[in-house]
């Protein structure tokens, strides 16, 4: 089953970070819209999304819930300036944090992968919201991971 998932993930975040780099510095700078993040800001939010849920697979293998804390995503974007910085280096990170977590995904047993777990807040900080009471399990927040990137990318890329 993580097989599947690393190749998955790995070919969306390769021919992603291809189709990205196609877009010029300056178009990735503009919002895109009213009110909305630019390209570099939801690679960069894709960034803190590594971040946070590479720690969040690891976690989940050393401890029996799936209870994990939330982050201010917008505040990480500003914080960190998305926007002011080179669009190739924003594509390569992501890429790179990506390529790490298709290696914490490959090395996560089976048993860990689908063992059920009643207490999770998956309810609260997935992107596909796993209703509350609904025993969640690690695959089930490593699928919702990827479902989350091609969600943004589909914004940034269309499609």
């Amino acid at each position: 089953m993580t097989t599947d998932l690393c190749e998955r993930l790995t070919a969306i975040v390769g021919s992603g970070a291809e189709d990205l780099l196609k877009i010029p510095d300056d178009a990735a700078s503009r919002p895109r819209g009213p009110g909305k993040w630019s390209p570099k800001q939801i690679v960069g939010h894709l960034i803190d999304s590594a971040v946070n849920n590479h720690a969040r697979f690891v976690r989940a293998q050393l401890q029996d819930d799936l209870v994990f804390p939330g982050y201010d995503q917008d505040g990480w974007v500003r914080v960190q300036r998305y926007d002011e910085r080179s669009w190739p280096e924003t594509v390569q990170a992501w890429h790179t944090f990506n390529t790490q977590i298709v290696a914490v995904i490959g090395a996560t047993p089976e048993q860990e992968f689908s063992r059920p777990r009643e207490r999770h807040n998956l309810n609260e900080i997935g992107f596909q919201q796993l209703p509350d009471g609904t025993p969640a399990t690690l695959g089930f927040l490593m699928r919702d991971y990827v479902a989350h990137i091609e969600h943004h990318l589909k914004q940034v890329l269309g499609g």
